[in-house]
C-alpha cells in the first residue's frame, strides 16, 4: 500500500498550474516519488511498492494534481526500469537523472524523499534533460545476452586459473604428464583423467574444473552466436566497419540504446562514449583534456577498433603518418581517431533504428 505526506495548501496551489513534474528515487522494493508544481512548489511525497499495479497508482496519483508530461527517474536501467516502461506507456517522457553530487548531499542530507525531490528539480531546472533508454527492443536483448556472455567468460578464466594453480602443487608425476600441454589440450586431458594417476581428491577436482570449463565454453559459443545474429539484424552496416566485430558492435549498440535518436547529435554520442575532449582552459591558456567520463566499455571498444584500423586500414595509417609529421603523438592521434570513429558509428546506428514513439 502506498504511503504519503501532504504539504499544507499545496493541493490548492497545484490547481493553478498547467503541469506538474514527477521525481522518483528508485529502490528494489519501493519507489519514493514527489510531485512539484510548474513553479517548483513541493506538492506531495509518496512511497509505492515496485509492482505493476503500483506503477499505475503512482501515475494516477501524479496526474491528480495536474497534467503530467515529464518525470525524472533515478536508475532507469536498473531498479527503475519497470517504472520507466510504465511511464512511457502512459505517454510520459522519462528523463534519466543522476544521483546528487556529494557536496549537495552534505548540504541537504540524505533521504529517499530528498533524492526524489532533487530528481524532480533537476528536470524542472533543465539540469537533467536526457531521455532515458527505452529498454524494450532488440538492443535490450543484446544487453542481456552480453551480460550472460561476459559473466561466462569471467567464470571460464577463473576456472582455468584455478585448474592450473592446483596442478602447480599436485603430484610431480601428474604435473609432469600435463606440463607440456596448451590450455585447450590441458582441459581436454583433465576432463578425462582416470583414477590412480594421483591423489583421488586432486583428480576429482581437476575433472570437475575441466568439465566446468568445457560447459562454459559451450555457453560462450552459443551466446556469441545469438549476439551476432541479433546485432546483424539490428544494425548490419555496423559489422562492415573495419575494426568493429560482433562484441564491439554489441557494446556500442547497448551504449546507444533502443532509442538512439534521444542523442540529438553525434557529439552527444561521443560524449556518452567518453571520446569527446573536455575544455580545460584558464586565463591565457587554451587547451583540451582527456575525457575520463562516459561509458568505459564503449570507450574500450572504440580503442580496440582503432588499434585494428591502424594495422589493417590504409586511410587510418595514412592519417597517423600525417598527424605524426605535424607533431602529434600516437596517443593523441588515437584519441582523434576514436572521436572520428564514434561519428561514423553514430550515423550508422541512428540510420539503422527507427525512432522510438516515446
Amino acid at each position: 500500500m502506498m504511503t504519503g505526506s501532504h504539504v499544507g495548501s499545496a493541493a490548492v496551489t497545484s490547481r493553478a498550474n498547467d503541469e506538474v513534474v514527477l521525481g522518483v528515487d528508485t529502490h528494489k522494493d519501493a519507489h519514493v516519488a514527489v510531485v512539484l508544481s510548474g513553479t517548483g512548489v513541493l506538492l506531495e511525497t509518496c512511497s509505492f511498492p515496485t509492482t505493476a499495479a503500483s506503477y499505475q497508482q503512482m501515475i494516477a496519483w501524479a496526474r491528480s494534481f495536474a497534467t503530467l508530461k515529464v518525470a525524472g527517474v533515478e536508475g532507469t536501467g536498473s531498479y527503475g526500469a519497470g517504472l520507466s516502461r510504465a511511464l512511457r506507456a502512459a505517454g510520459v517522457h522519462v528523463i534519466e537523472v543522476n544521483r546528487p553530487d556529494r557536496a549537495a548531499r552534505r548540504r541537504r542530507g540524505k533521504t529517499d524523499a530528498v533524492d526524489a525531490e532533487s530528481a524532480a528539480r533537476a528536470v524542472l531546472s533543465g539540469e537533467a534533460a536526457a531521455l532515458a533508454k527505452t529498454g524494450d527492443g532488440p538492443v535490450e536483448d543484446i544487453r542481456v545476452l552480453k551480460v550472460a556472455k561476459d559473466s561466462a567468460v569471467k567464470a571460464r578464466v577463473q576456472a582455468i586459473n584455478q585448474l592450473k594453480a592446483i596442478l602447480v602443487s599436485s603430484d610431480p608425476a601428474l604435473r609432469e604428464q600435463l606440463s607440456t600441454l596448451n590450455t585447450r589440450q590441458l582441459v581436454q586431458r583433465c576432463a578425462g583423467l582416470e583414477d590412480g594417476v594421483g591423489s583421488a581428491t586432486v583428480v576429482y577436482v581437476l575433472q570437475l574444473l575441466a568439465r566446468r570449463i568445457q560447459s562454459l565454453a559451450g555457453e560462450i559459443t552459443a551466446l556469441q552466436q545469438r549476439i551476432t545474429t541479433v546485432v546483424t539484424a539490428t544494425a548490419p552496416q555496423l559489422m562492415e566497419v573495419t575494426g568493429i566485430g560482433p562484441d564491439a558492435a554489441a557494446t556500442l549498440l547497448v551504449t546507444a540504446g533502443d532509442n538512439p535518436h534521444r542523442l540529438t547529435t553525434e557529439a552527444a554520442f561521443a560524449a556518452l562514449c567518453g571520446v569527446s575532449p573536455v575544455e580545460a582552459s584558464s586565463g591565457k591558456t587554451h587547451r583540451l583534456r582527456l575525457n575520463r567520463g562516459g561509458d568505459r566499455q564503449a570507450n574500450a571498444a572504440l580503442f580496440r577498433a582503432v588499434l585494428i584500423r591502424l594495422r589493417w586500414h590504409p586511410p587510418t595509417r595514412e592519417y597517423l603518418q600525417r598527424r605524426t609529421v605535424e607533431g602529434r603523438t600516437k596517443r593523441e592521434v588515437i584519441r582523434c581517431l576514436k572521436r572520428y570513429l564514434a561519428r561514423t558509428i553514430y550515423k550508422i546506428i541512428v540510420a539503422s533504428q527507427r525512432p522510438s514513439p516515446s
